[in-house]
């Protein structure tokens, strides 16, 4: 592919971003800038600022509400979006769940539940990871009973997710269930659409060291679930989840994300001062800077390489970019904290929280650079941990 931007492209990335910067609330992009922590309202409104722009779903296909650019322009626009520091667009719905609903779903599903993804009228979470399958996802042991009574056919679930993102927003969640025990355990996985409201659904939060409540346990006991909520076909799921799980790794990559937190890197190790002069200024330093550009200079050239796909499912190819990807975002927030140096340590969560105008460490810069340090070693683990990643490329790509 023609890696270059013609005149279309850049006139495509100058109307994008002349849109962000008038329509990103002022108070958003405070947030944003100040890695203060997001509300659910802040998240929604964004989502809902793009949605009524036709732009809230980039890789969705015309017929079900998206713009129809190609894989570059939404490149393009994912990178302006992160230049302009606009809140994220939550993938569990608009990239996970939607994808394999239009793949596998039911033409009721689809009807039902894009639109409300659009509208951010649903919010989703994902139950895939449990107490004892996390990485071993196929060992999970949430089940669901299929069963018959007068009110028709439904499922029982009975058993526990843990990690689950924002699950205290969320009305619903797309779950991996066992339905069959007797057979090869991944041959037993069925994907279930579960209500979060139903009753028998408990949400209880994991506090995370920041004090932040951004994971959460998820327990089912005894949750009637309907029989039109699963998709595709029973004991099914582990393919659904496989191709769900190529969307999020590819996502993971962030490629824009990173570029803007390059270009914050640099702007503190040129106000941090080493001996009377900028960190930057330091050669050791300043060459961990560099190697570091030119790896996340390579890896945006195989983003496009895979976008340019388009007419197929992500493969184990985003694996290759979700290991990549999620050390080089591990790698930025450990410069991030050596750059700011001692200043990097102490975290204060009303500051983080929004709830005071200054952070009591005076360096409002270095004040959130420990708790994003913290969050950031997840990056490695969550969506399948890099070491399954390794052994999916050596597999399906290396043939070993």
């Amino acid at each position: 592919m023609d890696l270059d931007y013609t005149d279309d492209d850049l006139a495509f990335r100058d109307r994008v971003r002349a849109f962000l910067d008038a329509a990103l609330p002022p108070d958003l992009r405070r947030k944003m800038h100040d890695r203060l922590r997001l509300e659910k309202d802040d998240y929604v409104r964004w989502h809902r600022i793009l949605a009524r722009q036709g732009w809230v779903a980039p890789g969705w296909p015309v017929e079900y509400g998206g713009p129809g650019w190609t894989p570059l322009q939404r490149h393009i626009f994912e990178d302006e979006c992160a230049r302009a520091g606009t809140p994220p667009i939550l993938p569990l719905g608009i990239s996970m769940v939607a994808p394999v609903i239009m793949a596998f779903g039911s033409q009721a599903q689809k009807d039902y539940y894009l639109p409300r993804i659009l509208s951010c009228e649903d919010w989703w979470c994902q139950g895939y990871s449990e107490p004892g399958a996390g990485s071993d996802l196929a060992s999970l042991k949430t089940t669901a009973v299929r069963a018959l009574d007068a009110d028709g056919e439904h499922y029982i679930v009975n058993g526990q997710k843990t990690w689950t993102t924002l699950a205290q927003h969320a009305d619903m969640i797309f779950c991996l269930v066992r339905t069959d025990s007797g057979v090869r355990k991944q041959e037993g996985i069925s994907f279930l659409l579960i209500d979060m409201h139903a009753p028998g659904v408990t949400v209880r939060p994991i506090l995370m060291l920041d004090e932040d409540r951004e994971v959460n346990e998820v327990f089912f006991e005894n949750v009637r679930v309907p029989a039109a909520n699963l998709v595709g076909q029973e004991n099914k799921g582990w393919t659904y989840a496989k191709y769900l799980l190529g969307h999020e790794r590819t996502g993971i990559a962030a490629v824009g994300r990173s570029k803007r937190e390059l270009a914050r890197l640099k702007a503190l190790a040129r106000r941090e001062q080493k001996r009377g002069r900028a960190l930057i200024e330091d050669p050791l330093f300043a060459a961990k800077v560099a190697d570091l550009e030119i790896e996340l200079m390579a890896l945006e050239m195989t983003v496009l390489r895979v976008l340019s796909q388009a007419d197929q499912a992500p493969g184990p190819e985003a694996s290759v970019l979700k290991i990549r990807g999620s050390e080089l975002q591990q790698r930025l927030a450990e410069l991030m904290v050596e750059a700011a140096g001692p200043m990097a340590l102490p975290f204060d969560p009303a500051y983080l929280a929004g709830e005071a105008e200054h952070s009591v460490f005076d360096d409002d810069v270095a004040a959130p650079l420990l708790s994003h340090y913290f969050n950031y070693r997840k990056t490695t683990i969550y969506g399948g941990s890099n070491e399954i990643q390794r052994n999916i490329i050596a597999q399906m790509i290396l043939g070993l």
